[in-house]
């Protein structure tokens, strides 16, 4: 049976949410924050850490920031959740619907993470988190962090002592700690903004 463009767009948002919590739930019960496991050497790491904030670690501070970012996240999940479908019903380009299925999945991916984590799982301070512990989750409803974990340091070094502001400090490329909802968006909008022509002609 020959699958149409809108199952193959939830075969993606699938397929990107299970990859995206099972590696979170992994991580977040058998690690704790800041542990590491080399993977190639020190090029690749998985390196656990949380976040409050948006795709790759960057934050809206204050607990304010925190409720107005992951309403934000909200609002924008039900605003591509409409695009994506009238992007399907109109036909649009197949690549152009697929690419906006990555960017949904991971902004779901992420929305789970604040949303619920921090009422299921303890803290992972010191000790992997726990399910559901007797005291409570680390953090109420829209509360909870982001799980990162995918680190590539590929290029490390210090930057030379005659360069301004920056002279003899330390040099890491690629520095943000990410997950895979940060990749399936990241992903979906590069596909997106290569072939903007093509799609949007």
């Amino acid at each position: 049976m020959r699958l149409n463009i809108s199952h193959k767009s939830l075969i993606i948002i699938l397929l990107v949410l299970i990859a995206d919590q099972v590696s979170k739930i992994w991580v977040k019960t058998n690690m704790y924050l800041g542990e590491e496991i080399p993977l190639l050497g020190n090029r690749v790491l998985i390196h656990f850490t949380e976040n409050n904030g948006m795709a790759f670690g960057y934050e809206i501070g204050g607990e304010y920031g925190k409720i107005i970012l992951s309403l934000f996240r909200i609002l924008a999940v039900a605003g591509i959740i409409w695009y994506l479908r009238h992007l399907i019903l109109t036909e649009a380009p197949r690549g152009l619907v697929l690419s906006i299925s990555l960017i949904l999945a991971g902004a779901i991916g992420n929305i789970i993470d604040s949303a619920f984590y921090g009422m299921i799982f303890s803290d992972s301070f010191m000790r992997p988190a726990e399910w559901f512990p007797p005291e409570g989750g680390y953090a109420s409803f829209l509360h909870g962090r982001v799980v990162d974990m995918l680190y590539f340091p590929v290029l490390q070094g210090r930057y030379p002592e005659w360069f301004p502001f920056m002279g003899g400090d330390p040099f890491i490329f690629f520095r943000p700690v990410f997950n895979i909802a940060d990749t399936a968006i990241t992903t979906g909008v590069a596909i997106t903004l290569v072939f903007y022509r093509k799609y949007f002609n």
